[in-house]
């Protein structure tokens, strides 16, 4: 299959890659909700940690697959590349749960393991939601302008 695709080929890997790309987030939700069920133990947070990784990586993939048009403008494949940000947003944040989990031992409290998880889970959703936001309206205009 060529890189380059167009039309209904291009349309259904968009779909494709959006379906994954949300299946991704939807587990790290349920990863990042699991832990505050019960805040004063951290015993549990070893499941939420790798299903929080697996919802990241599959974010990540999503993402770094070219859903671009050849004949999009450059400012639509540019806001399309930033999606890709969100994803290594949410890979530093397995990275800060796995790193606080190992250095702060079983007697921390949840919150205190997720912190910089939180954070930069948080930094991961405001890029996607604000770029899914302003493809939204630069492919509304484009198709405007045509």
């Amino acid at each position: 299959m060529s890189s380059k695709l167009t039309g209904a080929a291009l349309e259904k890997r968009r779909k494709q890659v959006e379906g994954t790309a949300t299946f991704g987030l939807i587990l790290i939700c349920v990863a990042l909700v699991g832990p505050f069920t019960s805040p004063a133990s951290i015993g549990y947070l070893d499941v939420f940690r790798w299903i929080y990784g697996a919802g990241a990586l599959i974010y990540l993939i999503a993402r770094v697959v070219d859903i671009s048009d050849p004949n999009e403008s450059l400012r639509l494949k540019r806001l399309r590349r930033m999606e890709f940000w969100a994803g290594v947003s949410f890979g530093l944040a397995t990275a800060f749960w796995f790193i606080g989990m190992h250095q702060m031992g079983p007697y921390a409290g949840a919150l205190a393991v997720l912190k910089n998880t939180i954070t930069f889970t948080l930094v991961g959703a405001v890029i996607q939601i604000l770029v899914s936001w302003l493809i939204y309206s630069r492919t509304k205009k484009e198709l405007r302008d045509k």
